[in-house]
């Protein structure tokens, strides 16, 4: 007779998607705490108005609860993804999750601005670990294949949909008082980590490598500085000494980090692995996605709510049909991986996207929902159909030591990227004196960056297209050479 440990190897032998229950477990587990990141992003924005009310906080503090966290995880990814690499995953994932609880946990309790804020700033702190750890974890402990596609899909869908849900999860946790979209992720934070500890397996530190603090300093300095820049420019002018000289120092500082790994036996980031064309598009192509999709966002939520009225919950589920869509999309995103490849899906979920922004140009001061709003809402929604296959193109092709870094760079194309994208949409919706403030004049001062989210997602689809354009196919196959020398 058969027994049953049997038929479970035979059908995993035969079939690489069937898995273990453990491996099921470990995969939700870390698709639970990419969702939380993800979520946390966008929750805040809902409550920001109430926090300031209950606080006494003024515009330019509030806005500080948003780019705190993008401060802390778009700065510090790189580094979090070398960690990972060199210390062990599952020890940084854990630890992470941990300070990411706690500081969930202080930030509903305190009651003071610098502190919230600075809660905030820890809390992305420890996202910039666990987001390029997990993603490690998976491409480490999946083969690269069908298996590996299946799993990223499910992973970076539970990812877009924090970033897609969270204006829902905002308005739901703000109607009942703003300090549960602090406190709500402290228990399923606590559920993850103790899910984690069991069902994460153990693995090993780098046998050789060691750690390059100057550099991990440097790009670490340089990233915090570049967005702390691009954060503030709108308000003290793009143009100003101050904006000037800090992005002077940042680029001063990132000029120096590529001069240190060059130079040094254990470099934060190799360089080389810079050439991969397929990282480089898929580094665009998230931008692209992510930037286009929060200016759309913050326009949406700004005219929507303070032009027309809407609660944050009729906006919520107004917009509900994206985070829908990004679910769903678990469900068959790695057949059409594996059927069409990356490149097609990227390109033409994109493309889709952009329409979308086009479409919601017809928005007037009183659309209806089912003709103006809901078309352009699914076609923007299918942009992050193709959030999978951005995270898959990223990491095939490279070594099992260097998951976190490939991932690092992904994420932090994703964080630093959509903050700069962000910061100019909101240059281009302030500029000039708007003394219309009826829902018509307010239209008309947000349309332009309506326009530019669809070009920024335009561009990415451009990208994206040209891949299979012979001339430059030819040139992507061209810098691979380069970089099979530099491994061997």
């Amino acid at each position: 007779m058969t027994s049953p440990a049997t038929l479970s190897a035979a059908r995993t032998a035969t079939d690489p998607t069937a898995w273990s229950a453990r491996l099921w477990g470990m995969l939700i587990t870390l698709c639970i705490v990419l969702f939380l990141d993800g979520l946390d992003v966008s929750m805040i924005g809902v409550a920001l108005p109430s926090i300031g009310s209950e606080l006494d906080l003024s515009t330019s503090t509030l806005q500080w609860l948003v780019s705190g966290y993008i401060l802390g995880y778009g700065g510090l990814l790189l580094l979090g993804g070398r960690t990972a690499d060199l210390l062990g995953r599952r020890k940084v994932f854990l630890i992470a999750l941990a300070v990411f609880a706690v500081a969930s946990l202080l930030g509903g309790l305190v009651s003071s601005g610098p502190l919230l804020i600075l809660t905030r700033f820890i809390k992305g702190l420890a996202a910039a670990f666990t987001a390029p750890t997990g993603l490690s974890i998976i491409t480490t402990n999946f083969a690269e294949g069908p298996a590996r596609n299946k799993a990223l899909s499910i992973y970076t869908v539970f990812g877009a949909g924090g970033y897609s849900m969270g204006l829902l999860f905002g308005g739901l946790m703000t109607g009942v008082g703003w300090r549960w979209t602090f406190l709500l992720p402290v228990p399923i934070a606590v559920a993850a980590l103790v899910a984690g500890y069991f069902l994460v397996p153990k693995d090993e530190a780098a046998e050789e490598g060691g750690h390059d603090i100057l550099g991990a300093l440097l790009s670490t300095g340089a990233m915090l500085l570049l967005v702390y820049t691009v954060v503030t420019a709108p308000e003290v002018g793009w143009l100003s000494a101050r904006s000037i000289g800090s992005f002077v120092v940042a680029v001063a500082l990132f000029v120096a980090f590529v001069a240190v790994e060059k130079r040094v036996r254990y470099p934060l980031i190799r360089l080389g692995i810079l050439r991969k064309a397929s990282l480089v598009r898929a580094s665009i192509a998230i931008v692209a996605v992510a930037g286009s999709y929060f200016s759309w966002q913050f326009i949406v939520t700004l005219y929507m709510q303070e032009s027309l009225g809407w609660s944050p919950l009729k906006l919520a589920m107004a917009l509900l049909p994206v985070g829908l869509m990004v679910v769903g999309s678990a469900f068959f995103s790695d057949k059409l991986v594996d059927r069409f490849g990356t490149g097609p899906i990227i390109a033409v979920t994109l493309v889709v996207m952009a329409v979308g922004y086009v479409l919601f140009l017809r928005l007037d001061d009183h659309p209806s929902y089912l003709t103006m709003l809901l078309p352009a809402v699914l076609l923007i929604g299918i942009g992050w159909v193709g959030f999978p296959a951005i995270n898959i193109q990223a990491t095939n092709g490279i070594e099992d030591e260097e998951q976190g870094l490939a991932a690092g760079v992904l994420q932090t194309s994703m964080q630093v990227g959509a903050a700069i994208v962000l910061a100019v949409t909101t240059a281009i919706v302030t500029s000039g004196a708007h003394t219309d403030t009826s829902p018509a004049g307010m239209l008309d001062a947000y349309r332009p960056g309506l326009v530019f989210a669809g070009v920024v997602a335009a561009v990415g689809a451009l990208v994206a297209l040209l891949a299979f354009v012979p001339k430059f196919r030819g040139r992507a196959t061209e810098a691979r050479e380069p970089e099979i020398a530099l491994a061997g």
